[in-house]
């Protein structure tokens, strides 16, 4: 059973309908096409399912990735009516600490900055992110208007919430915006006037990394966000309020965004002094 351009598009449909965000939406029909290709003209069983699955082990994916591919083909199983074909996630023990290879740093975040200065509209995303904590499917949000009323009020995964916008980044996109012309709307927009999107600014920001000094793996959208969260609970060691901020159901998945590093980790050991 090879699935037809019409029936993911349906998922597609489906996925709307259910509200789901639009990085959502297109994450799972991502991960769908890499499932179909795989699949080819096979008969869709919970044995092709299972064996996709040990082929992304395989391969070398990361637990946590092959886990959310899996979540994404459930949901198609399910809207087919073939929910007897879905396969469990792999298990894994909670992480207590990152790599070092994956934590960004303040300081490589200042580098960043320092490398972005002639790209200003890249400069300032990656401060808005980092500054605020957002979703980078949340920078659309960030509108003339809502910046000068200091508030930015997000509607992402069925939840609507209010950013609060540093007193600081408010008058350098208020400036930004004044010095380029864009007296309403949002704020970051390709030359075409579409919001940026997530390709932008990834593909934008790995093209800092030689500049900046900065391993490719620490450098992506996302991780600002981690480090914003990690230097908010730094100084506030609130993680029910940063919870709130960064917009989780769960502050299991908070706990997530808090990992320090096996470096870090390993002090906090030595510290305890019980091996003499």
């Amino acid at each position: 059973m090879k699935l037809s351009n019409k029936e993911i598009q349906e998922f597609a449909n489906y996925l709307y309908r259910e509200e789901k965000s639009a990085a959502t939406q297109e994450k799972y029909l991502r991960d769908v096409r890499v499932f179909c290709v795989y699949a080819d003209d096979n008969e869709i069983t919970k044995e092709l399912v299972v064996a996709w699955k040990r082929h992304l082990v395989e391969r070398g994916f990361a637990v946590r990735s092959i886990n959310s591919m899996l979540a994404s083909v459930n949901s198609l199983l399910d809207f087919l009516g073939l929910s007897n074909c879905k396969s469990k996630n792999i298990r894994m023990q909670q992480q207590t600490y990152c790599t070092e290879d994956k934590e960004l740093t303040k300081a490589e975040y200042m580098r960043l900055l320092d490398a972005s200065k002639k790209n200003e509209q890249l400069n300032l995303v990656i401060q808005t992110i980092c500054g605020t904590g957002i979703r980078v499917s949340e920078l659309r949000y960030f509108t003339v208007e809502a910046i000068q009323c200091g508030e930015v009020t997000v509607d992402c995964k069925n939840k609507t919430r209010t950013i609060l916008v540093p007193g600081k980044l408010k008058s350098i996109l208020l400036n930004y915006a004044k010095r380029h012309g864009i007296i309403t709307g949002t704020i970051f927009v390709t030359r075409t006037g579409k919001p940026l999107n997530r390709s932008n600014i990834w593909s934008a920001m790995k093209k800092l990394c030689e500049t900046a000094s900065v391993k490719p793996s620490k450098v992506f959208p996302h991780n600002l966000r981690k480090l914003f969260a990690r230097t908010f609970y730094g100084i506030e060691k609130d993680i029910a309020k940063l919870a709130d901020i960064l917009g989780h159901s769960s502050i299991n998945t908070t706990r997530i965004y808090i990992m320090t590093t096996g470096i870090e980790h390993r002090r906090k050991i030595e510290r305890l002094g019980l091996v003499v």
